[in-house]
């Protein structure tokens, strides 16, 4: 197992609700481990995953199927 984190910025203020459906549904996503935003950057999303399971691209995906206007950070 690869571990990897990605971090994904979202370039809109969204709600404690939204957040956590973001999070739901990136828990749903094979390799993914702990999906979580950031405490005071509230539009910062850090994702570790598996990198053999799925990749930092899948994620983003993810949360712009969601209807999210988002983009990755490098670490």
């Amino acid at each position: 197992m690869q571990l990897t984190d990605v971090l994904i910025h979202l370039d809109q203020n969204i709600n404690e609700s939204e957040k956590e459906n973001i999070i739901q549904q990136l828990r749903t996503v094979e390799g993914v481990i702990a999906p979580r935003f950031n405490k005071e950057r509230k539009h910062l999303l850090l994702v570790s995953y598996n990198s053999d399971t799925t990749s930092s691209l899948t994620l983003l995906n993810e949360v712009k199927d969601k209807g999210y206007k988002a983009q990755l950070v490098g670490l």
